[in-house]
């Protein structure tokens, strides 16, 4: 594994607590931006704050189902690229019976989906599996492929072609994340997440030379902006009244740091969370 796939692999196997903590306990457990329709709370309450982010959460989800017409996919075979600790496998699997191929790179991870899919009642439906976004994934396997906040760290050539080769005749990339419009934004942003943010442009031209054309464009920019204002307040929360004393106060300061850039940046236009549906030509 070379230093790329080994970084990623560490940042996601040491997230692993505090995505339990903040959008736990589970069994649908999702470490990716949430929908708010404004950003009115009870910056008062956190346990009010943790259960509106987790709602939001669902809420991005049940958006997509409409957006992406997942009624189309009922019973059809999903592979979730970058699932963390598997909310949306698990998503797909109760609301639409999907057969979902839980892709991580996070072996801790795949051990939490299983059990997790386990405790919801759908082993038989999610399958986690251990691996790169790059690899090959199989050949005409999945009506679908569905990326939710995860493919800001892959790079976007190869893992277009590796998805043109997994899809069926038809098949569809679904692709929900933050992409850049104002470069100052591409380094903190890529540092703080292990990632490689791309723009909207770099996202089309790698899905078209690999047989893709853009059949869905959805900005959700405002709402996922209301969303890291709700999850920038309850970090203040909890760092004022000392909830997680063992976390450094320089990593928590950077986070805080990170979370505003984020806000500000899908406010102001510095930054935009789309949602891409790709189709093969």
């Amino acid at each position: 594994m070379n230093s790329g796939p080994r970084r990623l692999l560490d940042f996601y196997e040491n997230k692993t607590e505090s995505i339990l903590r903040r959008y736990g306990p589970g069994p649908r457990v999702h470490y990716h931006t949430g929908l708010l329709e404004n950003g009115r709370f009870d910056e008062s309450d956190p346990d009010s704050m943790r259960e509106l982010l987790r709602r939001s959460q669902e809420r991005l989800l049940e958006h997509a189902a409409r957006v992406w017409w997942f009624d189309s996919l009922r019973g059809g075979k999903i592979l979730d690229v970058g699932c963390g600790l598997g909310g949306g496998a698990l998503f797909l699997a109760e609301e639409f019976g999907a057969r979902v191929t839980a892709l991580t790179i996070a072996p801790s991870h795949a051990r939490i989906v299983a059990e997790f899919a386990a405790q919801a009642g759908v082993s038989h439906l999610v399958a986690p599996r251990i691996g790169d976004a790059v690899e090959d994934q199989g050949e005409n396997e999945y009506d679908a492929a569905v990326a939710i906040d995860s493919s800001s760290s892959f790079p976007r050539a190869p893992w277009f072609h590796s998805l043109a080769k997994a899809l069926r005749p038809r098949g569809r990339a679904l692709i929900a994340d933050c992409m850049l419009v104002d470069p100052r934004c591409e380094e903190p942003f890529n540092n703080h997440w292990c990632a490689r943010i791309g723009t909207l442009d770099e996202y089309i031209g790698a899905a078209r030379a690999a047989g893709f054309e853009l059949a869905t464009l959805d900005d959700i920019s405002a709402q996922a902006a209301n969303f890291w204002s709700l999850s920038l307040a309850l970090m203040r929360f909890e760092a004022e009244g000392g909830q997680f004393p063992g976390r450094p106060a320089d990593r928590a300061g950077d986070s805080r740091r990170m979370h505003a850039m984020v806000r500000d940046g899908l406010a102001g236009g510095g930054l935009r969370q789309l949602m891409l549906g790709f189709r093969i030509a």
